[in-house]
C-alpha cells in the first residue's frame, strides 16, 4: 500500500495515540513489532500517520499494550476505520490543510467550548464580519481567495446550527463586541446575531467585560474541542505560524482549568445578555 504524503489531523491524532500506548506499555517499536509479527519499519510508518491500521491490528496493537481502557479502544478504532467525507473535501486545493482539519475536528466533535478575546468566534460570525476579518488579515488576497475562507467559515457553524447541534459554550471578552471589525450596522447585526444564538437551548454565551478587575487572561484565546473521550479531546490556538492543535493530557488539564478559570470570571449568560444589548444601544 503507498505511503500517505499528507496526512490529516485526525490521522496524525491516531498515530500519536498509538505511539503514546505503546510508550505508556514501556516498549519500543521494535519490541510492538515482534510482538505483532510486522517489521519495526510498518511500526514506524503507521505511528507517524503515513500509513493506516486495521481494526484487528490496531485491537492486537492495544492487547499488547495492556491496555484496557474499552472505551478508548473503541474510540480509535472508529478513527481507524471510519472515513468521512464531509463538505470539507470541496475545499481540498482551495484552503490550506488546516481549514479541512479544523472542519473535520468540528464534524467529530462531542462539545465545543471557545475563549474569543479580540474576535467574535467564528460560529457566531456574520458574513460581514468573517469578509471584513479576512480581508484586513490578508490585504494581498483577491477576492476570490477571501469568499472561500468566508464561505468555509459560514459552513462549519453546521456544528452550532444544524440539525444536531452539539453543546457549545463561549466566553466572549468585551473588547471583541465592542470593535467594529466591519462598521457601524454591520457591527449591530453582528451584536444581534450573538443574541439569537445565545438563546439556543444547547448554547451559552458569557462575557467577559472591561469593568472585571484582576483578570489576566488576555491570552487565553481558545478552541476547546470534545473528542469521543475525554482523553482525545483537543485545544486548538492560532499561532505566528498557523492553527496549533495540542492533545497531550498535561495540556489538555491546563486548557481545562484555564477555560474553568476564565469562565469563574465571566458574567452570568442572563448578565450578559443584558451587557450586549446595551452595547447594542450605543450603536
Amino acid at each position: 500500500m503507498a505511503l500517505r504524503r499528507e496526512p490529516t489531523a485526525r490521522q496524525v491524532r491516531l498515530a500519536t495515540e498509538l505511539r503514546r500506548l505503546r510508550e505508556a506499555a514501556g516498549l519500543a517499536a521494535r519490541e510492538a513489532a515482534a510482538l505483532l509479527g510486522v517489521s519495526p519499519v510498518q511500526i514506524s510508518h503507521i505511528e507517524s500517520a503515513l500509513a493506516g491500521v486495521s481494526e484487528e491490528r490496531l485491537r492486537r496493537l492495544a492487547a499488547n499494550y495492556a491496555c484496557s481502557d474499552a472505551e478508548l479502544i473503541d474510540a480509535l478504532t472508529v478513527m481507524a476505520t471510519v472515513r468521512v467525507r464531509g463538505w470539507w473535501e470541496d475545499y481540498r486545493g482551495i484552503l490550506p490543510a488546516a481549514y479541512q482539519d479544523l472542519a473535520e475536528l468540528d464534524h467529530h466533535a462531542t462539545f465545543r467550548r471557545d475563549v474569543a478575546v479580540m474576535h467574535v468566534p467564528g460560529l457566531f460570525q456574520t458574513e460581514d464580519y468573517a469578509r471584513a476579518l479576512f480581508t484586513y488579515m490578508n490585504p494581498e488576497f483577491p477576492d476570490a481567495e477571501v469568499e472561500h475562507r468566508v464561505h468555509h467559515r459560514m459552513r462549519r457553524k453546521v456544528i452550532v446550527e444544524g440539525p444536531d447541534p452539539v453543546p457549545y459554550e463561549t466566553l466572549i471578552h468585551e473588547a471583541a463586541l465592542r470593535i467594529k471589525v466591519a462598521g457601524r450596522a454591520s457591527t449591530r447585526a453582528q451584536l444581534a446575531r450573538i443574541l439569537e444564538m445565545s438563546e439556543a437551548e444547547h448554547v451559552t454565551v458569557r462575557v467577559i467585560p472591561f469593568s472585571l478587575d484582576d483578570f489576566a487572561g488576555a491570552g487565553s484565546a481558545m478552541v476547546h474541542v470534545g473528542g469521543a473521550v475525554p482523553r482525545l479531546d483537543t485545544v486548538v490556538r492560532d499561532a505566528p505560524h498557523g492553527t496549533v492543535f495540542l492533545d497531550s493530557e498535561a495540556q489538555l488539564v491546563h486548557f481545562r482549568k484555564l477555560f474553568r478559570r476564565v469562565r469563574d470570571q465571566s458574567l452570568s449568560a442572563e448578565a450578559s445578555r443584558d451587557l450586549i444589548h446595551g452595547l447594542t444601544k450605543e450603536l
